[in-house]
């Protein structure tokens, strides 16, 4: 099978989805002249015109806004969000009316609306470009959230949701646009709410988002040289959530870490981590471990900086940890 970056899997998803369906379109910032500033939209204006590939002023609640009446009209816009750290200048639009137009309108509406975007530190982006707000929006019913980890997961998923009834957020790890996988030359599609065991294991259960399923399966491969066996699981979407494979997995193993790029507190790691123990309790042998972003602002230091994530090393110690019965810290 063929490997391609993550950027040219959105950028395939995106052509063919809009080939299939004329009402599809992109609308954002620098979308059609400059390719976006991590160019995955390159070339598209020249196929499809600028009639759709629709470059923006800089005004984020304006084309949001228009993305969400041209959705209940009948098209399904794309909308490209430079940095997922602008989400706070379109709540209003996404989670007030996006979100709710179909219950509110009796079912007679829909917003078949996508919104990507991206997350991640270690970027020496700063604080206000380098935040990762997957928990904020997961937390409106509504909206469904994907955050793929790889080029298959990114083309998979958004062709799942161009064609979703929902308003569909997706957010792309900014330091994985480059990293390559295997995808298909033919058609596919991922179901929303269907986890990937990326590896199987007896002893712990390592759940990761996005970028953090990478610094879980690089952990798992630490452990193994201590013989711990681990489990790594990709959710895919955080909403739907799969419940079901995640607790399968921890009835399995008996333990449990989720990591998850955003803050750790009142976040998806808080979540998932919940959920496990009301549900797989009594197949617990140790409380299910949260590690997420440090609760401060993303440093523009490098040394900083990279303290603020999970790393592979951390989550393994923490891990050895957890099989072992030792206490950890919960600092």
């Amino acid at each position: 099978m063929r490997e391609i970056t993550l950027s040219q899997a959105v950028n395939e998803a995106l052509a063919e989805e809009m080939r299939r369906d004329p009402t599809t379109f992109i609308i954002g910032e620098d979308v059609a002249e400059a390719g976006t500033p991590f160019k995955v939209l390159s070339g598209l204006v020249e196929e499809f015109g600028t009639a759709r590939v629709i470059d923006t002023p800089i005004a984020e609640p304006g084309f949001m806004g228009i993305a969400v009446g041209a959705a209940m009209t009948g098209a399904r816009p794309i909308v490209d969000l430079m940095f997922g750290d602008f989400i706070f200048l379109i709540m209003d639009q996404l989670c007030n009316q996006a979100a709710k137009t179909h219950y509110m309108s009796g079912g007679k509406l829909t917003v078949p609306l996508v919104l990507r975007t991206n997350l991640g530190a270690t970027r020496r982006s700063a604080a206000q470009h380098s935040q990762s707000l997957q928990a904020l929006v997961a937390h409106i019913p509504g909206l469904k959230v994907a955050m793929p980890s790889s080029a298959y997961e990114a083309k998979g998923l958004m062709k799942t949701a161009i064609r979703d009834n929902n308003p569909v957020v997706i957010f792309e790890d900014k330091l994985m646009y480059q990293d390559k996988a295997p995808v298909p030359e033919e058609e596919y599609l991922i179901p929303f709410g269907q986890a990937n065991v990326k590896r199987e294991g007896r002893d712990i259960t390592l759940i990761g988002t996005s970028s953090m399923v990478q610094v879980a399966e690089k952990a798992a491969e630490l452990l193994k040289a201590d013989g711990i066996d681990a489990e790594v699981i990709d959710p895919r979407t955080i909403v739907p959530l799969d419940e079901a494979t995640l607790l399968a997995s921890v009835r399995k193993t008996s333990r449990a870490i989720v990591i998850d790029e955003g803050h750790q507190s009142y976040g998806v790691t808080a979540e998932i981590a919940s959920r496990l123990n009301e549900k797989a309790f009594y197949h617990l042998d140790a409380p299910v471990l949260r590690m997420g972003a440090m609760d401060v602002p993303v440093p523009f230091s490098p040394a900083l900086e990279d303290l603020t994530v999970p790393t592979p090393e951390r989550v393994a110690a923490n891990a050895r940890k957890l099989c072992a019965g030792e206490m950890i810290d919960a600092a």
